[in-house]
């Protein structure tokens, strides 16, 4: 089941009418700090996972 244009405009001006401009800006802003917290936490895992991979590749040389 694939929602269609129509449908998203209309869940759309359902969420503003029953949570206003200002509440759906704030829950907006929280969910991309949220999201770029998240990729900033993995992305050490990342390089540190390459590292040790890295050395060991290294030692074996």
């Amino acid at each position: 089941m694939r929602l269609g244009v129509w449908e998203i405009v209309l869940i759309l001006v359902l969420a503003l009418v029953l949570f206003g401009g200002n509440k759906l800006a704030g829950v907006g802003k929280a969910l991309g700090q949220s999201i770029r917290e998240f990729k900033k936490e993995l992305q050490p895992e990342r390089s540190e996972a390459s590292t040790e991979e890295e050395k060991e590749e290294s030692d074996k040389a």
